[in-house]
């Protein structure tokens, strides 16, 4: 199935003014994720796809009026990554370019903005394939995730509009670019200031169920029965900056308590390939079964990749009141901060988030991360339920209640 090519995006999408704003936002939350001001003679890295370049070039613009020192990286075009997967021998698979690393030990901050011509593309790659490229390439993720640990560089990341997007979710390119617009509050003379009034609403959420001291959670759907505790020393994150839009409330439990019955309504995306209802049961923390009407052979070897991707890294919650996402976008930085009419929850299978642990993630070492039960992986995939659903918590003191019923918190 290929998508068609995102020559001739109109360039009127959207206005300088929402570009100028999406920019800022952009700006502010990767230097909120990073938890430093930025300062002259920084170093950003942008990154983007052909069809973002409107925004891109703003962005640009942005870094160098604010004396810091920009890279620009284009993505590589769909047909281009097929080629990759399709010819390249496993030397040239696990190759890294010249120059990665060093860029990766040297930015202070990394701006992503997606806009893929196709979304399905390597849906005849061997999974084989691309988990050896991705292995390859996860100590980059690792010095990152180092950098950010130490506040040196943080990131952030967000869409542009594609045909290949708007098609899959069913949407004109202009009607794609108004979800945009609404989610990112982009049509707002103070968007900025929107966000960071959600901010400090999340933060206040996040407090609150910090100060519950809860042990463990059931969440239950039509097709869920889900449980799992959340740990010792753990702590809630959700908007940090480092997605735009970010309307989740999220930690990382022990992946070794999940048991039960978990269950994706919400079709994905992953490595070019197409999945759609996927069902995990698991057991003592593992995916023991594992079922998908569409994309069943991509999941059961995506689950294979490393000894950590059949396991739990993130449970997720996001609350309808702040999320104006509405529709799916076939896009999972959209879709997982889905809020429509039942709000949404969604696991992720792989890496867990250090900055879960509520103490200087500096010093969670490999031997802590095991003992606590964060998991590893190279992989971290998101999958999504957006059933009316109940979220039952029972605290560290014994008592049971809810905490989430009717898509959004009880708080």
């Amino acid at each position: 199935m290929n998508d068609p090519s995102d020559q001739g995006i109109p360039k009127d999408l959207f206005t300088v003014k929402e570009l100028e704003r999406y920019a800022e936002i952009l700006m502010w939350g990767v230097e909120t994720a990073r938890q430093k001001t930025f300062k002259p003679d920084d170093t950003i890295l942008i990154q983007a796809h052909m069809a973002a370049m409107p925004l891109a070039r703003i962005i640009h613009k942005m870094i160098l009026q604010r004396g810091m020192h920009p890279i620009f990286k284009l993505n590589m075009p769909s047909d281009m990554e097929e080629d990759f997967y399709s010819f390249a021998n496993d030397s040239q698979l696990s190759f890294v370019a010249p120059g990665k690393k060093e860029i990766m030990q040297q930015i202070n901050g990394s701006i992503t903005v997606r806009a893929p011509e196709a979304l399905t593309h390597l849906e005849k790659i061997e999974p084989e394939r691309l988990n050896t490229r991705m292995l390859s390439h996860n100590f980059l993720k690792q010095i990152m995730n180092q950098r950010h640990r130490e506040k040196k560089s943080s990131w952030t990341l967000c869409a542009y509009p594609s045909f290949a997007h708007a098609r899959h979710a069913n949407l004109s390119i202009q009607a794609y670019a108004d979800k945009i617009k609404k989610a990112c509050y982009l049509e707002h003379s103070q968007a900025l200031t929107v966000w960071k009034d959600l901010y400090e609403q999340i933060l206040d959420i996040k407090k609150w169920l910090l100060d519950l001291n809860i042990d463990q959670i059931h969440i239950e759907s039509k097709n869920m029965d889900l449980r799992l505790s959340i740990g010792e020393h753990r702590k809630w994150l959700g908007l940090s900056g480092r997605n735009i839009p970010s309307f989740e409330v999220f930690t990382s439990p022990d992946w070794r308590s999940v048991n039960g019955t978990y269950f994706s309504d919400q079709p994905a995306f992953r490595s070019g390939n197409y999945i759609k209802d996927i069902r995990l049961i698991f057991k003592k923390g593992r995916v023991i079964e594992a079922t998908a009407e569409v994309g069943e052979p991509f999941l059961k070897k995506r689950l294979q990749t490393d000894s950590g991707s059949s396991q739990v890294g993130e449970f997720s919650l996001t609350d309808k009141r702040f999320s104006k996402i509405d529709c799916y976008m076939a896009d999972i930085l959209y879709d997982e901060n889905f809020g429509g009419e039942h709000g949404n929850c969604h696991i992720a299978l792989g890496a867990a988030f250090d900055n879960a642990y509520n103490e200087n993630a500096l010093h969670l070492s490999r031997e802590k991360r095991i003992a606590l039960g964060f998991n590893d992986s190279a992989i971290h995939w998101d999958i999504v339920n957006t059933e009316p659903k109940m979220v039952t918590a029972t605290l560290i003191s014994g008592k049971k209640m809810v905490i989430y019923d009717d898509g959004q918190f009880r708080h």
